[in-house]
């Protein structure tokens, strides 16, 4: 089941009327989690078995990890975890993929080794709910958080239907406590949260599919070369299609949230005016790079170890996180290509050497302060969109169906390549433009802003005019229900 469905809008009609019937707090629980088992099945009912198995061998090993002095059964119990979660992870995501290198790796070497084709179905959700899981066990693990002693609190946690598939991928201080008091979204939580879902409605069934979906699809899925200005309003295109597509589910997602009384993480604070790759990082899929950061670049040391283990720990950082968007060389790549820039300014910019052998807090701060640049000043509105150039080289190999065709786009975008024809119509060319425009003066504007503290501001009549333009647009947009960009991962 998708958000921008008809479908979810009688289910979620039908849930907020469940929850806000007297029930007792534990039945609505359960009427949550089996409406999010429901959310789940709609799409392929078999791999609740998968999600079920996580959330059960999780609840059970951080159990037997708090209850466990010996320091070998803890890592143990934490060994059957990580191979568990895994181990599913990498047999579905990354089966075919590590078949298909091997098969070309013996062909090398001169061994012709054919094999069956792998009939893998990757599970939606499947790189979300296992960093869901796998963050729970590892933070029990470290004593950072107690075991819940409740099943029903935490397979809610983890199946919990507004982040399962897509995100904010959700740590257990951010929603176990607030399933252990009854919730019921107050009138303005409802109101607000009916807008945000609305604003994520807009987001992708307007913009990410109406308006910049088709030119994207269109010159990206040509074989052969294009003029420059094709190729960069593909690439344009595609840089508002995903972000569009993704923060709109993660808007869609608070918004759900909100309206049965719950608080999802931001996921996304305008990316597209970041200044720098490690302002950005703290700006797109925030979740997702707190996580790698947590959970992978601190354990792998940090900054900790001197300058160059901190630039070789940045780049397997980045190099995974490419990896865990897709099993294709071209997502590795593309990750590849952040670790690179994230060097690349960290030399820039140096460290001061008192700061080199420093404490966990103090690596935190540290990374939190990498931009001391201003961002109301020209340098800062310069370096921006200079961060948006280079984030949207690295656009063409998360979008390319393979590196060869990432190369010829990016041939064609500098001009090596002229002799493509034009393919594009120009009104698509100007809306492209537009919306480009649009985004990054929006990005730059709500920079040091909140979406909530801005439309607060907005007098009621205004504020119901804008709601209404988003409310027919989507009607008038919506043709076909498509699936959100980050399903696939």
């Amino acid at each position: 089941m998708v958000f921008n469905s008809y479908t979810f809008i009688l289910f979620f009609i039908l849930l907020l009327v469940l929850h806000n019937l007297p029930f007792s707090w534990k039945t609505k629980k359960i009427n949550l989690l089996l409406a999010s088992y429901l959310f789940y099945a709609l799409w392929n009912p078999p791999f609740i078995l998968l999600l079920w198995l996580s959330t059960v061998v999780d609840y059970y090993m951080a159990r037997l990890i708090s209850v466990t002095e010996d320091k070998m059964r803890r890592r143990m119990w934490l060994a059957v975890s990580l191979v568990l979660n895994l181990g599913m992870l990498s047999y579905f995501k990354y089966g075919g993929f590590l078949l298909e290198n091997f098969t070309a790796l013996m062909a090398s070497m001169g061994i012709a080794f054919q094999a069956v084709k792998p009939d893998i179905i990757l599970p939606v959700g499947i790189s979300f709910y296992t960093f869901v899981t796998l963050s729970y066990t590892i933070d029990v693990y470290r004593r950072k958080f107690a075991p819940e002693p409740s099943f029903l609190n935490f397979a809610l946690f983890v199946t919990y239907f507004p982040h399962l598939v897509a995100g904010p991928i959700v740590r257990p201080e951010d929603l176990i406590p607030q399933f252990k008091e009854p919730r019921k979204a107050t009138s303005y939580q409802m109101l607000w949260g009916l807008f945000l879902l609305s604003l994520g409605l807009f987001m992708k069934v307007v913009i990410a599919d109406g308006w910049m979906a088709e030119p994207a699809d269109f010159i990206f899925g040509l074989p052969f070369p294009v003029n420059p200005l094709d190729a960069w309003s593909a690439v344009l295109a595609f840089s508002a299609q995903i972000f569009c597509d993704f923060a709109g589910y993660s808007t869609c997602a608070i918004g759900v949230s909100l309206c049965l009384g719950f608080t999802l993480p931001e996921n996304f604070r305008f990316p597209y005016a970041a200044i720098g790759f490690s302002d950005f990082w703290r700006r797109w899929h925030i979740t997702l790079s707190t996580w790698l950061r947590d959970y992978l670049y601190i354990p792998l040391g940090g900054n900790r170890s001197g300058s160059f283990r901190t630039y070789i720990n940045l780049m397997i950082t980045m190099l995974l996180g490419g990896l865990w968007h897709g099993a294709s060389w071209n997502f590795v790549i593309w990750g590849g290509l952040h670790g690179l820039f994230l060097c690349i300014e960290r030399l820039i910019r140096g460290i001061p050497k008192k700061q080199k052998n420093t404490s966990l807090a103090e690596d935190l701060v540290i990374q939190a302060t990498l931009i001391p640049i201003r961002s109301k000043n020209l340098s800062g509105f310069l370096l921006a969109l200079f961060t948006l150039f280079l984030v949207n080289i690295t656009w063409v190999f998360f979008r390319s169906p393979d590196f060869g065709s990432a190369m010829r786009m990016l041939l064609c975008m500098f001009g090596v390549i002229t002799e493509g024809p034009k393919m594009l119509a120009t009104p698509d060319m100007i809306k492209v433009a537009i919306v480009t425009v649009a985004l990054f003066s929006t990005h730059w504007y709500m920079r040091d802003k909140s979406v909530k503290a801005v439309f607060s501001r907005f007098p009621w009549w205004l504020l119901g005019t804008i709601w209404s333009i988003m409310l027919i647009l989507i009607i008038l947009t919506q043709k076909s229900t498509s699936s959100f960009i980050y399903f696939q991962f």
